[in-house]
């Protein structure tokens, strides 16, 4: 110090030190840099270990296998293998012209002669049940699962009479709510494509939907999607309606299918929106008026029939205890069993009200859309846009607002029953169907009460059994056998592994943690990305050699070890 000035340094200590340990930690990692090669070549970047087994030769290789995960936080290439997987699908069965699925052949002999037996069989098991004769009704049992079992080998799908001689139907009333509007009703046909329409040059125009539907308003919000009053925000509702959203949806596709009188198909996927609420867009085949959709939407509604949860009758200090003799849960000061699921469903009569009624929203979009349009593309992005993100992450969450939003419609599905099964039946004063040992109120398992899914259970991609006729696999063969078939150009041969006939003779075994045998992740990544590179190569000299008949390159790009 001189005259109180600091002496002026003569090195800028700002700079980093070759070989400090400021300069070392910017050094990449070796893990970090083969992760980041394996995704931008599309491969998994958390492989499995599997053991392949040739039975033939006795040969074993440790080959890596895709984790075909969903979410772009636990594996990105797999993921967006995934969505665009999606997008296949949902453009197959878009705009189709013809039924995408044929008729059921006719029966033969031998399948009418069983069933003929099964008949015989089953008025032999009624006569034994009524004369109390355990013996031979055990013994036509026998008989008939013989038959059934003879009838699927045939081909025959399904059963010939579904057993439900022991699984009682609990059935309320379908008179509608004096509150909800009616609908008409059609004889549904079982078409599945939409009308054309001719312009007056003479064009035929086979035009289709793509539908936005929401939830119902909770509370006012503001722009960034949070409320405009937390304290009077209905967050019990909103996790009600985001629980039993599903259930509000194929109501809907049925209604909407009984009132146009025909078999409407979809691909539908869910999301939420800035406020949280599920929000679904659907790609619809064929066109419906748009006053029918709002009618249909508006009239619909799902009632749910469970014992009454708006206040709870236990504390988590004071909760219902197991007792092992009984096999069920008592009262902690009186000790009297509490009313199993059963019991309490019979105390609901006619004549109250239900738990909860689901309905949409009043914000219905509908927006033509036809093959050959700019746009189609665009609305199949869209429609698949987050399908690699959990809910709770499909928009960012930057203020405190935003935050306590999410915490606090987390807390309210955390206590919120989410099915018969669920633990937090405890705090109202009802056993949970099967009841068992253990079960905490809040520690519920069930997907719904998951921060990530917002209280939605169900399937994040909703799809009607004849939107292309295919299954999700099914897309997966078609590419697979389109590779195939451009590699057959420069007479590549299939692996031992694909190769017909190659699944009997050989055997895959997943290597666990912790098993001597298993090479570590940067290894396996190493060999998925030659192989990659390896395959790339071969497709693309199949592509360049001429043309091949195999039809353009398919929305996803094909990887071996996702075969196994």
């Amino acid at each position: 110090m001189t005259d109180g000035q600091a002496i002026p340094l003569p090195l800028d200590l700002t700079e980093e030190r070759p070989g400090s340990r400021a300069a070392r930690m910017r050094m990449p990692l070796a893990r970090h840099v083969v992760e980041a090669v394996a995704a931008e070549n599309g491969v998994c970047v958390r492989p499995l270990a599997m053991r392949r087994t040739n039975l033939t030769t006795g040969e074993t290789e440790i080959v890596p296998v895709a984790c075909r995960s969903t979410l772009a936080s636990k594996c990105p290439p797999c993921a967006e293998y995934a969505r665009k997987l999606r997008m296949a699908q949902c453009a197959a069965g878009w705009h189709l012209d013809d039924e995408p699925l044929p008729d059921p052949d006719p029966p033969g002999d031998e399948a009418k002669i069983l069933v003929q037996l099964r008949a015989d069989l089953e008025a032999v098991r009624t006569d034994a049940a009524t004369r109390h004769d355990g013996g031979q009704a055990t013994e036509a049992d026998m008989l008939i699962s013989q038959v059934d079992e003879r009838l699927t080998d045939l081909g025959v799908r399904g059963r010939a009479a579904p057993d439900a001689r022991d699984r009682p139907r609990r059935t309320r009333s379908t008179k509608r709510r004096q509150d909800a509007p009616d609908l008409p009703r059609l004889p549904v046909d079982r078409r599945t494509v939409g009308r054309t329409f001719t312009a007056a040059d003479g064009t035929v125009w086979r035009p289709s939907m793509f539908l936005t539907l929401t939830c119902d308003s909770y509370g006012r919000v503001t722009s960034e999607g949070t409320p405009v009053d937390p304290d009077s925000y209905d967050y019990r509702r909103a996790a009600r309606d985001a629980i039993h959203f599903p259930k509000l949806l194929d109501r809907f596709w049925q209604n909407l299918r009984r009132a146009v009188g025909w078999d409407v198909q979809y691909f539908a996927c869910l999301e939420p929106q800035r406020r949280l609420a599920p929000h679904l867009h659907a790609a619809i085949r064929g066109t419906i008026p748009r006053v029918l959709l709002r009618q249909v939407a508006a009239a619909t509604y799902h009632q749910v029939w469970w014992p009454r949860c708006d206040q709870p009758v236990y504390s988590s200090d004071r909760l219902p205890v197991w007792d092992d003799q009984s096999g069920g849960y008592l009262d902690p000061d009186t000790g009297a069993p509490l009313p199993i699921w059963d019991e309490a469903l019979d105390a609901i009569s006619e004549d109250d009200e239900p738990v909860h009624v689901v309905r949409f929203g009043v914000q219905i979009r509908a927006d033509g859309v036809t093959a050959n349009s700019r746009n189609t593309g665009k609305l199949i992005g869209y429609l698949t846009k987050y399908l690699t993100k959990s809910l709770d992450t499909c928009h960012d969450v930057a203020t405190d607002a935003q935050r306590t939003h999410v915490d606090r419609l987390a807390d309210a599905l955390r206590h919120e029953p989410c099915a018969p099964t669920c633990a937090n039946w405890l705090l109202y004063g009802v056993q949970p169907k099967n009841p068992r040992a253990g079960l905490v109120p809040g520690r519920c398992t069930g997907k719904a009460h998951r921060r990530e899914t917002l209280g939605f259970g169900g399937r994040r991609v909703l799809v009607s059994r004849r939107w292309s006729g295919k299954t999700l696999t099914d897309h997966r063969e078609d590419r697979k056998e389109w590779v195939r078939r451009q590699l057959a150009v420069l007479g590549h041969t299939p692996d031992d592994d694909t190769a017909d006939g190659a699944a009997d003779r050989t055997v895959w075994q997943l290597l666990r943690p912790g098993d001597p045998a298993a090479p570590r992740r940067e290894h396996l990544l190493l060999r998925a990305i030659a192989d990659r590179h390896r395959w790339r190569a071969q497709l693309d000299a199949a592509r360049t050699a001429g043309p091949s008949g195999a039809g353009a390159l398919p929305a996803t790009v094909f990887d071996p070890s996702r075969a196994a």
